[in-house]
């Protein structure tokens, strides 16, 4: 048994114990049991991974393994990670569990609650280990339709029309996908041979370059859609602001991810030319969108559509660095994935705890949270402070690698995009700032808030577990680096970068 093959057959497991369960308890402690189950092997894959490294293994993918599935196609169940697939990996296991505790008093439809939850997280698992194109567009759509059903059932709001603009958004980009990997698929053979889904395989062909630049736009923005890439954002703040806290959690957290993993290790790995070609028309998109998520999170009263919009403006940045193609951008790129996600999850998860003690999620309403919930005010400064960038705290280490790397291309262009894209940092201090003083400090605006409790033991796993790898990107970034360098270069060298 391959260790990855066991990121999908856990969470697999856990469904089936949890349709067993009798109660909404019983329900949350096999959720519970299963997912940390699933964190322990994602810790066990980091050490298995660096230990082969270590050791000397140079081979692009660790841990392969190739099934074949329909045979006529060529289609196979091929699983393989690298350094930043491992990354992912340990981010999803991270989110899930403290999402899994952020939504212990979940008590209506509990079971099919968690069925659904991790469901949703087994396609995400299924997607990182993937090295078949077809097969990561299947765990793709396994990840993106639970969302209808999270946020159609349990959301808020207008929760109906929230939950079907987002899959409506996310299957038109499903569609522009599928046509993109089609195309891959039918130039993975230009001089004859057999068709492949296999993404190793069609990086060491050359795909002619008028399939590349037709397909190419296709491929990016279909995944693009779910990086919230400009202007096709516009699912996201509604759908974070109707879903349910863990829901959101994961969305912001890993679903987004998706996007961002998509564009490189498919679109620009196996479309390189046109990558080079294009890059500028969807840079302009990105500096477009990290700008304006964060003057849009500005204008915002509500928390949950300011940590949205925020999330706009931090997911913006991942595809701007990505495009930079230059090696420190692009490792400033993916651990803005990994940092964005455990801050965006720290924060959905803090202001879900929030609204359960307030029932508003409006800034203005609320005031001197610190004096009654102590706990949860020190974390949601925590989260703040590495939104913004502070050092010591993972954001600083990401935004940092990403402007410097985009600095040191010298064209005016890309100087000028990463200028303004700088300007993000300040923004963000704004309305970060801005919102720590209205609703933790001063007075308290409401006598009811008086006799508010604290965080109880599951919110304080919940928080603790995005907190603790915060800090520890933040304050020893080294060994990530180490950890992601060597798998990059596979990618640089295939969009011809030489000499880092």
């Amino acid at each position: 048994m391959n260790i990855l093959s066991l990121f999908v057959i856990i969470p697999i497991l856990t469904i089936f114990a949890l349709m067993a369960t009798k109660s909404f308890k019983q329900a949350r402690v096999v959720a519970a049991i299963g997912m940390g189950i699933q964190l322990i092997l994602a810790t066990v894959l980091v050490f298995m991974y660096l230990s082969e490294r270590n050791a000397g293994n140079t081979a692009e993918m660790l841990f392969y393994q190739s099934h074949v599935w329909f045979e006529s196609l060529n289609i196979c169940y091929t699983v393989g990670v690298d350094g930043i697939a491992v990354a992912m990996i340990a981010l999803t296991a991270i989110v899930v569990i403290a999402g899994i505790f952020a939504s212990w008093e979940v008590e209506f439809l509990t079971k099919e609650f968690f069925i659904s939850l991790i469901l949703l997280s087994s396609g995400v698992f299924g997607f990182f280990i993937s090295l078949d194109i077809f097969t990561m567009f299947l765990f793709y759509e396994v990840a993106v339709i639970p969302m209808y059903l999270l946020i159609g059932i349990w959301g808020s709001g207008p929760k109906e029309y929230s939950a079907m603009k987002l899959t409506l958004m996310l299957m038109s980009g499903s569609a522009l996908l599928l046509v993109g990997l089609l195309g891959i698929y039918f130039n993975s053979a230009p001089d004859g041979g057999d068709l492949t889904f296999n993404i190793i395989s069609i990086s060491k062909i050359h795909i002619p370059i008028e399939a590349q630049r037709f397909f190419f736009p296709l491929t990016f923005v279909g995944f693009g859609v779910l990086g919230a890439l400009f202007p096709f954002h516009t699912w996201s703040p509604d759908g974070h602001a109707s879903a349910p806290t863990a829901v959101s959690m994961l969305h912001a957290g890993v679903l987004m991810k998706l996007g961002g993993y998509g564009c490189f290790r498919v679109a620009m790995f196996l479309l390189p030319e046109a990558a080079h070609e294009m890059a500028w028309i969807f840079l302009i998109l990105t500096t477009i969108s990290v700008v304006y998520g964060a003057f849009g999170a500005i204008a915002q009263r509500d928390l949950k559509y300011i940590n949205a919009y925020s999330s706009v403006s931090h997911c913006g940045l991942v595809l701007f660095a990505l495009l930079m193609m230059n090696k420190t951008a692009m490792d400033g790129a993916i651990i803005q994935m990994v940092s964005h996600g455990l801050m965006t999850a720290l924060f959905f998860a803090l202001i879900g705890m929030i609204y359960g003690r307030t029932h508003t999620r409006m800034i203005d309403e609320m005031g001197g949270l610190m004096k009654v919930m102590p706990f949860l005010a020190v974390v949601y400064v925590i989260a703040g402070l590495a939104s913004l960038g502070l050092p010591g705290f993972s954001g600083f280490v990401a935004e940092m690698t990403i402007f410097v790397g985009s600095f040191q291309i010298p064209d005016v262009f890309h100087r000028v995009c990463t200028l303004i894209a700088c300007a993000s940092i300040v923004i963000t201090a704004v309305y970060i700032l801005r919102v720590v003083g209205i609703l933790l400090l001063g007075p308290i605006n409401n006598d009811h808030y008086l006799h508010l409790g604290d965080a109880k033991w599951y919110e304080r796993i919940s928080t603790i577990t995005l907190v603790l790898p915060i800090a520890g990107i933040g304050l020893a970034p080294l060994w990530f680096f180490n950890m992601i360098g060597d798998s990059l270069a596979p990618i640089i060298n295939q969009l011809s970068f030489i000499g880092f």
